[in-house]
């Protein structure tokens, strides 16, 4: 089944390797063997190729399959949310012989039909980062815990206010992601609110992109300025609303808290940017996922379900019954450029 599934792709699969505009660390040759027996031969589908959180990954990953007597391979859609180009990617990665695909989903539901032609393949196929809907269209989901993230990002941000009633904005990622409703459900759930509370006092989606966050908040500050506290789904969107709050004198009224762990994500809360952000690993992601795919390939055992890649608040200004580490430690095991 495997072989001739491979065939019926093999078309498609080259046409993709000039058309898809994907990048390539490594090829190998094709007719590698499923689970079981053989040697792993890895590939990897990001989002994109430029995302810091993905570059640190990819050479995670790579370092990783190195490491372990395995074959690489690397390919990213043109951008984020480019499903073309990722189901492109698997169908390519298919046909040079992958006997494990490695993918952060730049759509939870849009690549779900090049998926199940890879399982049926014999391909094992494991989420990173991003889970799939469902989550059983893949093996297994090595991630953040993205609703904890949220809820410890939230729980900081009341345990700062001490008591103090919340006047929030959110400042939310792309509507209807599965990453964005996690964590903004999380926080709320950190600090004790929902949705239709009143102490919410305004949201902006800004797609995770700073200048869009900068520009909703500016928005969201012509209608009020009584605020004391913003939640902010990634630190790009979390520097673009400190500029906003910056601009207008409010920086020292406001409790702001993000998430990534991302070096400059830890200096910005070093720097007093915002009170703290919370830390995801994605070299932890790459590593165990290039470990279960040299597992299958020698045993053809798979993992399943989610494996909680964890997740850990940073701040310098720490509060009795939130855990945390400091800046310096974020700085020591952050990912991006240090």
């Amino acid at each position: 089944m495997r072989q001739r599934s491979l065939s019926a792709l093999a078309m498609a699969a080259a046409l993709a390797v000039t058309s898809a505009g994907c990048t390539v660390e490594r090829h190998w040759g094709g007719g590698s063997d499923a689970g079981g027996g053989g040697k792993a031969k890895v590939g990897l589908v990001t989002k994109t190729d430029t995302n810091p959180y993905f570059v640190e990954l990819r050479a995670a990953a790579k370092a990783a399959a190195e490491a372990n007597g395995a074959e690489f391979s690397a390919l990213a859609g043109q951008f984020d949310g480019d499903n073309d180009g990722q189901v492109r990617a698997i169908e390519n990665l298919m046909q040079q012989g992958a006997n494990t695909i490695l993918i952060t989903p730049s759509s939870s539901t849009g690549v779900l039909d090049a998926i199940d032609r890879a399982r049926k393949a014999g391909v094992l196929v494991i989420a990173l980062d991003t889970a799939t809907e469902p989550d059983t269209a893949v093996d297994a989901t090595f991630a953040t815990d993205n609703f904890e993230a949220g809820r410890q990002q939230g729980a900081y941000v009341k345990a700062v206010l001490a008591g103090k009633q919340p006047k929030l904005f959110m400042v939310d990622g792309t509507a209807g992601s599965t990453v964005d409703t996690q964590r903004h459900t999380g926080f709320l759930k950190g600090i004790g609110l929902t949705d239709a509370s009143p102490e919410i006092k305004g949201k902006t989606p800004a797609n995770g992109d700073q200048s869009l966050a900068q520009q909703g908040v500016e928005n969201l500050l012509q209608r009020t300025t009584d605020i004391n506290a913003v939640y902010t789904m990634n630190e790009p969107m979390g520097r673009g609303t400190y500029a906003a709050l910056q601009a207008r004198g409010l920086v020292n009224q406001i409790v702001m808290g993000s998430i990534d762990g991302g070096c400059e994500g830890v200096k910005n809360v070093r720097d007093g940017q915002y009170a703290a952000t919370v830390m995801q690993f994605p070299k932890k992601m790459a590593e165990q996922g290039v470990l279960a795919a040299v597992e299958y390939a020698k045993t053809g055992e798979k993992p399943s379900g989610f494996v909680n890649t964890g997740s850990a608040v940073i701040t310098d200004k720490p509060i009795p019954g939130v855990e945390s580490q400091d800046t310096k430690w974020g700085l020591e095991n952050c990912w991006g450029t240090k």
